[in-house]
């Protein structure tokens, strides 16, 4: 057997014993209660370079932090940062999926596109469409394979490019939406272990997911252009292998006019936003503000203008198309987005109370203080240390298909880290985007792999699961490396994540963090003492 063959089964198999992300969460939490235990035992502790604050491990057992759990469950929940948002996207989102917006845009945007720039289209519009959730799954990638046999190319090869857009560019995007919301979401309350004043807005990787476009798009177009279609030869439809008319149709002009309002109130949208921004005494500017934090209410304004637009562009494409025939119709499509929102709602209340338990125990920030110190001490470069989160990344996400279950484990301790090694939580979070969407198409264990493998079965039945996974590899191995390329110069060059978001972090002046807590956070001293610094190079410390 290959060693190839003899890895891919291992993972497999060391994939299919783990518990499912729920689980994983409650022995994540039990581990940690147990943990906690130890380090209120051994008197650990270290004082927090930005605040001044000596921290230290307290037990979850504890009365206080019982009483926390138990009694305070609910609020737990609902104040974890990326869930009111998500929700409140998701409302707008339901209606543009379910409407049929996004199909007809994703459908239109394809079947227009000329045959020698197919396959750019095909990768530009499969990153836009993580915006339309599932939809892009189910939607891109069997269409990509019709698209590419209408014009007689092989259709395995534009699934492969849509496959590997969809998935393995997961972290590429033209505009933020729910993706974006959700993990910075969960990065402001690990950044708030260290600095209880800091916020991240739903802009913080902007610049980043287009620059994954634009840095992958040409990577797939070369590789299905020059490797993967000439590799699976010429096809020659046979029966019902052949695309059907239904499949090669163009938008009908109720589409078409759908799609006309849904534009129409894009641009409306965007126009409301600029005058609210433009007027005088706007509440979307902070005018007190220091100049490169003077437009933060704008950006965390986003989630409210990404649920509007999409409530409204959905609503009127429904209504120009007659998908939409009464507000019931718009009320019922809400509430079925919800209703398939309901696993991560699930998800999240384990996730949030194992944050929130992060937090109260202390062992997070002490042990990435401690931890940046041990770096520090190494004296390792910024680009080798964002290098290292997402090679982590990778290979978490091989056995856990979850983007928000991993970074909810890793955040507490890998955004507090990095930021006392003068690395932004944003820089972090963009790394572990990176390591956590190149590697989609690799493992089988991606949930949406038996799909795909069925979907690619209808073009050649023999087409097997090793089929599939050695022709996704050269995107896989591709990615990685312009992947990790990509952070490297990132960083090197200080480039901006966002507006008014770097790549390093520089903490405010003592003082200030202190005079602002966030409810919930670790206590200390009204005043820093006049040295914060790490307590000992160990862990542990008294």
């Amino acid at each position: 057997m290959a060693i190839g063959t003899r890895i891919l089964n291992t993972v497999e198999r060391i994939g299919n014993k783990l518990p499912d992300p729920v689980f994983l969460f409650l022995w994540l939490i039990l581990g940690l209660i147990a943990l906690s235990l130890v380090g209120a035992g051994l008197g650990w502790s270290a004082v927090n370079p930005v605040t001044g604050d000596v921290l230290q491990a307290e037990s979850l057992l504890s009365p206080a932090n019982l009483e926390q759990l138990i009694i305070g469950m609910p609020s737990t929940l609902t104040s974890f940062p990326p869930l009111g948002i998500v929700i409140t996207i998701i409302y707008g989102a339901s209606v543009a999926e379910r409407s049929g917006l996004f199909t007809a845009a994703i459908r239109g945007a394809l079947l227009n596109a000329p045959r020698f720039i197919l396959t750019p289209v095909i990768v530009i519009t499969g990153m836009v469409s993580h915006h339309a959730s599932d939809a892009a799954y189910v939607v891109v990638i069997p269409l990509a394979a019709v698209m590419f046999a209408a014009v007689g190319r092989h259709p395995l090869a534009g699934l492969a490019a849509g496959f590997a857009a969809v998935s393995g560019g997961y972290a590429g995007n033209l505009f933020p939406g729910a993706q974006d919301a959700l993990l910075l979401g969960i990065t402001e309350p690990a950044a708030r272990l260290i600095d209880p004043s800091y916020a991240v807005n739903i802009a913080g990787n902007w610049f980043f997911i287009v620059g994954v476009v634009l840095v992958f798009t040409p990577i797939v177009w070369f590789i299905t252009d020059r490797i993967i279609e000439p590799r699976l030869g010429p096809w020659i439809p046979k029966g019902e292998t052949a695309p059907t008319t239904d499949e090669k149709k163009l938008l009908t002009s109720d589409e078409k006019r759908g799609l006309a309002y849904a534009g129409l109130t894009i641009l409306a949208m965007m126009a409301v936003w600029a005058v609210i921004t433009l007027i005088p005494g706007s509440p979307f500017v902070d005018s007190e503000a220091d100049p490169e934090q003077r437009f933060n209410p704008l950006f965390k304004s986003l989630a409210a203008f990404f649920a509007l637009t999409f409530f409204l562009s959905g609503a009127a494409f429904g209504f120009g198309s007659r998908s939409v025939t009464s507000h019931r119709d718009l009320v019922r499509m809400m509430r079925e987005g919800i209703v398939q929102l309901a696993p991560y709602i699930v998800l999240v209340f384990f996730a949030a109370h194992f944050v929130a338990m992060f937090n109260w125990s202390g062992l997070g920030p002490i042990l990435a203080i401690n931890a940046a110190e041990q770096l520090r001490q190494i004296n390792m470069p910024a680009p080798l240390l964002l290098i290292s989160v997402v090679l982590v990344s990778c290979f978490f996400d091989l056995f856990i298909g979850s983007a928000s279950a991993k970074w909810s484990a890793l955040a507490p301790i890998v955004v507090p880290m990095f930021m006392l090694l003068g690395i932004s939580p944003e820089m972090t979070t963009a790394a572990y985007r990176m390591g956590d969407s190149v590697t989609n198409i690799a493992t089988p264990l991606m949930s949406y792999f038996p799909l795909i493998l069925t979907f690619a079965q209808r073009w050649d039945p023999k087409f097997g699961l090793g089929s599939l996974m050695s022709t996704m590899l050269p995107y896989a191995g591709s990615f990685l490396v312009f992947g990790l390329a990509m952070v490297a110069l990132w960083v090197a060059l200080d480039l901006p994540l966002g507006p008014g978001v770097g790549v390093y972090y520089d903490p405010p002046p003592p003082s200030v963090a202190v005079d602002q807590p966030v409810d919930g956070g670790i206590s200390g001293p009204t005043a820093p003492p006049e040295a914060a610094a790490v307590a000992g190079p160990g862990v542990a410390s008294r």
